[in-house]
């Protein structure tokens, strides 16, 4: 079992920037890759970006690239969403997940994919 806790999600103004973490607990950290998805209202809850077991593969979705970065750290169980110029389209909330996997080098980008999920934070971008 994966426990997967979120945090510093808040309000913002557009351009801005946030930081959000997910602490995980439970089973060898290093062997999750570790996906960030998000859930505005009335739509799907798509993909954002998704990074290996060993934090040297990341992925990202089109509209994210290049504002967006994701991390981990390892010693510390937490894997980050740092997102710089935020725009209104980014309001929703923003969930992790964790896929136990021993492949510590692939990413994966499927809801699907991933087995245990946090319960979320909300991200809201102001004009």
């Amino acid at each position: 079992q994966v426990q997967l806790v979120e945090s510093g999600g808040g309000l913002v103004q557009v351009g801005g920037s946030l930081r959000v973490a997910c602490a995980a607990s439970g089973r060898a950290f290093s062997n999750s890759a570790m996906g960030w998805f998000r859930q505005a209202p009335g739509k799907e809850r798509e993909f954002v970006a998704a990074i290996s077991g060993s934090g040297h593969n990341t992925y990202y979705a089109d509209s994210v690239r290049g504002r967006f970065t994701i991390s981990r750290d390892n010693a510390k169980n937490t894997v980050y969403l740092q997102m710089n110029s935020l725009k209104p389209e980014d309001t929703a909330v923003y969930y992790c997940a964790a896929k136990s996997t021993s492949y510590t080098g692939s990413v994966y980008l499927g809801e699907n994919d991933y087995t245990y999920w946090g319960q979320g934070t909300q991200v809201t971008v102001s004009s």
